[in-house]
């Protein structure tokens, strides 16, 4: 297994769902660095250092983006992002309660990582990171 650390950014409105991501990834020191970001508007400013912006360092190498957001929901996010020559190549998960199958379908479109549906009970949460971290771990990111 790689001993990469793993630099992400989680693209979520809701400020609960926020936080327990972000106590969830606490449990996980393959995380070094947790950017967030309330849509993906914002997510783009700061991928792109755009409107005061400060330049992420180091940038993220993992994505995890909601759907339903908004001012930029995902799907608008992942389509701007792949028009982007710069920041195209990102790995990108969502990460959402949507289990519609439009969803997945126009996400797949977009070269997605992967689909997860949020787990309700926060032991399958956890579960579901650590999957998520073991999987980073041997994955070559860059």
């Amino acid at each position: 297994m790689s001993e990469e650390q793993i630099n992400l950014l989680h693209i979520e409105d809701d400020s609960i769902d926020r936080m327990v991501v972000q106590r969830v990834l606490k449990k996980f020191p393959v995380v070094a660095n947790l950017y967030q970001a309330a849509n993906g508007e914002e997510a783009l400013e700061m991928l792109r250092a755009e409107n005061g912006k400060s330049p992420l360092s180091p940038y993220p190498n993992i994505i995890l983006v909601d759907i339903n957001m908004p001012r930029m929901n995902g799907i608008e996010f992942l389509k701007e992002l792949r028009a982007d020559k710069q920041l195209k190549h990102l790995a990108v998960f969502i990460l959402t309660t949507s289990n519609d199958e439009s969803d997945k379908k126009e996400a797949h479109t977009f070269n997605v990582a992967g689909y997860i549906i949020k787990p309700v009970d926060l032991s399958v949460f956890e579960a579901t990171f650590r999957t998520l971290t073991d999987y980073w771990q041997i994955c070559e990111l860059n």
